[in-house]
């Protein structure tokens, strides 16, 4: 660091250069993220609330009623508008807190939990941190968790079963609804991991796709997760955390005696209250009218691009429940497959399960963007 200080233009200027060797998702190359453009109104909320701190959220009681009412409509689209919860950085510190809750009830000793083999790696994090046994349930022929797996899974140290509404790899949703049953007649924590799904299945279902329960709306299920700056258009981190009852976020409660509340439950202490502000915008702007465009729209391009891919000569893993589109070939393996598109300027990833070309068609893909990528796999 220097002991004179740049002048802020030379500052821009130098920030520039690191800015142009980013990939943009507004470019359109952008095809393996479950993130997308923010939208502009979600920008200017957030950057009005820099400054706010809903880790002490007495300091800031404007920022608090907001999230207070965010995550009311979040519990309304999630089927149950009286949810307690908290908007955070992502999936991933939700789910860390979903087991927590769990573990935390609990009184057994050396606790387990039942995730599928598709569930997001987070889970492999909070078992690390929380000391738990991962138990990993198999999936059926469409990829969705195995209930007879999960069923010779369960043990009296069963502490919380995860159900997955839009898997990271294949958009699939698990069979919600029977695992709800279980968890309610075994008297077990039910977590629902709808990071991705949740901003999506509910807007589809009022379009007329033909989707499962997932919700709330279930009464086995706990806690969800739900991701605005996923589906949501929400800037990133942007996480969501629902709880059914209070007493979730009661069991993993701290004391905090010199800030303006006497307990937290996040993960994190310091937590932007810019996220909760832009969610807020974002949920009022485009209403429930905008989001079902949103996703209808979305599912359209998917249905383009995944007949696309199969005229090129490669074969669909499954057809796509949700905006996600997996493939593969029986001539060229996967890796090269991803290595050819990469040198033609196309950012895809990788599924591990099966192993396939894995595209998320977020809305910053339009059909120009798939028609230019249905091309070059034609070329490949």
């Amino acid at each position: 660091m220097e002991d004179k200080g740049i002048p802020k233009e030379q500052i821009y200027q130098l920030l520039r250069k690191y800015k142009e060797k980013d990939l943009t998702h507004r470019s359109g190359r952008i095809l393996g993220s479950m993130c997308t453009c923010p939208h502009p109104v979600g920008i200017k909320a957030y950057y009005m609330f820099l400054e706010s701190n809903l880790g002490d959220p007495g300091l800031f009681p404007g920022t608090k009623a907001l999230e207070n009412e965010v995550i009311a409509m979040l519990g309304e689209i999630l089927g149950k508008r009286d949810v307690y919860g908290h908007i955070i950085t992502g999936g991933t510190e939700a789910n860390l807190m979903a087991m927590r809750a769990a573990r935390n009830l609990s009184k057994v000793k050396h606790p387990e939990i039942i995730v599928p083999k598709s569930a997001h790696f987070s889970f492999k994090k909070a078992a690390d941190m929380l000391c738990l046994n991962l138990k990993m349930a198999d999936l059926d022929e469409e990829y969705r968790m195995d209930i007879s797996s999960v069923e010779d899974l369960i043990s009296n140290k069963t502490v919380a079963i995860v159900g997955v509404a839009g898997t990271t790899e294949l958009g699939k949703i698990d069979p919600i609804e029977e695992l709800s049953r279980i968890c309610l007649e075994k008297d077990i924590y039910f977590h629902v991991d709808a990071a991705f799904g949740g901003y999506s299945i509910p807007f589809l279902k009022e379009a007329g796709y033909k989707l499962p329960e997932f919700d709330f709306s279930l009464p086995g299920v706990s806690s969800m997760t739900i991701d605005p700056h996923k589906m949501g258009l929400a800037p990133i981190p942007t996480g969501g955390i629902l709880f059914r009852e209070c007493k979730y976020l009661e069991a993993i409660a701290v004391e905090t005696p010199y800030l303006t509340e006497d307990l937290q439950s996040t993960v994190v202490g310091t937590r932007t209250g810019a996220a909760t502000a832009a969610t807020w915008a974002l949920l009022k702007h485009l209403g429930r009218e905008g989001y079902r465009e949103i996703a209808k729209k979305c599912m359209e391009i998917t249905s383009i691009l995944a007949e696309g891919v199969q005229k090129a000569g490669f074969e669909l893993i499954t057809q796509p429940e949700l905006n996600i589109v997996a493939f593969r070939s029986s001539k060229i393996p996967v890796e090269e497959i991803a290595r050819r598109l990469k040198e033609k300027g196309w950012a895809v990833s990788l599924a591990s399960y099966p192993r396939a070309i894995r595209i998320i068609v977020m809305p910053h893909l339009k059909l120009e963007h798939v028609e230019a990528f249905i091309e070059d796999l034609n070329r490949i």
